[in-house]
């Protein structure tokens, strides 16, 4: 059989059927894998898909994440970050390439893991998130504490019996998980929970939170390195002690938190003071107050004494006052009598004064002051009324350039009625009404006809200037 016999005999299959076969060739192929590379060229789409490359040094795997992955990976997809991605190698028919399907992102190791941690720490700080004066101060003793950690764990246990052991509170508990895919979220919930709640509502507002975990290692501690934990932190107005880990363990929410404890048991010693030590501090302050009163109250008294001592009696203070007023007292006596015969002699001179012909003297002086006082007040009281005259003229003329009467002499009238009401309109008129007219020179009296009459007369004049019109 010929090359082209062959040819005819092969079968044809459509774009879409060789698409769908390849599909299922690559599926079957690799339907899980695990591939390393380099994260780059991440795009995150309004719908939630997040598409992203991975490349070697040799090649480029083109790799998609679906929304619902995507909200609960615990890496994110960044550019220049290295990290294993764990899914299924597929196609896409629309551009003829092939791509991975990821279901999971992990971190290529420490290294990567550190640095994606410095990168974020950096990128925190630069907004002041860490910043010292933005901690707040904890309460010295606080009525309410309220406890994010796991509910089963050996940390709630180590917190309440060092808070019983120092000072009993009353806690809330909010259960999380400490570790996994959701333990960030359920912490951020918990913190955004608690700063919710009202004061004086039916669950009582914490006055300081602990966020506590146990050891572990760095991948298992991710969750408090978490950017969303840390922002929830920074956001609320409790203040916080994180106790997260051992010692040795630094986690991001160490940093943004108002206190750090290096163990759950060091977070409660912080939480509270120990109730012996405050009973004691008490007494010992109370007997230093005492001490103290009683000294100075010593103090005191021994220096009113001192005072005492030094001060002259009651007797020595007014002995002298009272020497005077005696001597004041002798001196009072020939005093009025010379000041009465001072005033008689006084007196005696100004009688002798008043001689017959000095008072004439003095009442002609009194008669001619009163005379010419009396013709001062005639004459202002001539001025002022010349003055007031003027001004009443004055005041006429301008009453006479306002006044009706001065437009009557423009050849106007008015028209009142028989009880004296203007009338200012011929509609008011009614007809056979007595009016008055008053004009310039006097008042007349006018009936006022209907528009019948007013009609006949118009009729009338008419009529006598056509018969004019006729001679």
């Amino acid at each position: 059989m010929s090359d082209a016999a062959t040819r005819a005999n092969l079968p044809e299959y459509s774009v879409s059927e060789v698409s769908a076969a390849l599909k299922r060739t690559v599926e079957d192929a690799f339907p899980f894998v695990r591939v390393r590379g380099e994260v780059s060229k991440v795009t995150f789409q309004s719908s939630g898909h997040v598409y992203f490359d991975l490349k070697d040094d040799l090649a480029i795997l083109n790799a998609v994440c679906w929304r619902m992955t995507a909200q609960r990976l615990k890496v994110k997809p960044q550019q220049g970050l290295e990290v294993v991605c764990t899914g299924r190698i597929s196609t896409y028919a629309g551009s003829s390439r092939y791509q991975l399907i990821v279901d999971q992102i992990e971190l290529a190791g420490l290294g990567a893991l550190m640095a994606l941690l410095e990168q974020r720490k950096k990128k925190l700080a630069a907004e002041g998130l860490f910043a010292p004066e933005k901690k707040r101060r904890l309460p010295f003793l606080p009525e309410v504490i309220g406890v994010i950690t796991s509910p089963t764990g050996a940390v709630i246990r180590d917190i309440m019996h060092r808070l019983d052991a120092r000072f009993s509170r009353h806690v809330l508990l909010w259960p999380v998980s400490v570790q996994g895919e959701w333990a960030a979220g359920e912490v951020v919930a918990a913190i955004r929970g608690f700063n919710a709640i009202k004061p004086g509502g039916a669950v009582p507002r914490p006055d300081l939170l602990i966020v506590a975990r146990g050891g572990g290692s760095i991948e298992d501690l991710m969750a408090f390195n978490d950017e969303s934990v840390v922002r929830a932190v920074f956001e609320g107005t409790i203040p916080l002690i994180s106790a997260v880990g051992h010692e040795t363990d630094t986690t991001l929410i160490d940093l943004v938190s108002d206190m750090r404890a290096p163990t759950p048991t060091a977070a409660a010693e912080m939480a509270v003071p120990v109730r012996a030590e405050l009973f004691a501090q008490t007494l010992d302050l109370e007997r230093r107050f005492i001490r103290g009163f009683v000294a100075r109250m010593d103090e005191r008294r021994r220096h009113l004494s001192q005072t005492a001592r030094i001060l002259p009696r009651a007797e020595q203070l007014f002995a002298e006052s009272r020497q005077r007023l005696d001597f004041a007292g002798r001196r009072l006596n020939p005093g009025l009598r010379r000041n009465l015969q001072e005033h008689g002699r006084a007196l005696a001179n100004f009688a002798g004064q008043l001689r017959p012909g000095i008072v004439t003297i003095r009442l002609a002086q009194g008669r001619e002051r009163n005379a010419a006082l009396t013709r001062r007040l005639i004459q202002a009281q001539k001025s002022r009324l010349r003055q007031l005259g003027k001004q009443i003229g004055a005041l006429a003329r301008v009453l006479d350039s306002v006044s009706f009467r001065s437009v009557l002499e423009r050849g106007f009238a008015l028209v009142r009625s028989d009880d004296g009401t203007i009338r200012r309109r011929a509609d008011v008129v009614v007809s056979g009404e007595t009016l008055a007219l008053t004009f310039a020179d006097g008042v007349r009296t006018a009936v006022a006809a209907g528009p019948a009459a007013a009609k006949m007369k118009k009729r009338s004049k008419k009529d006598a200037d056509e018969q004019d019109s006729l001679f």
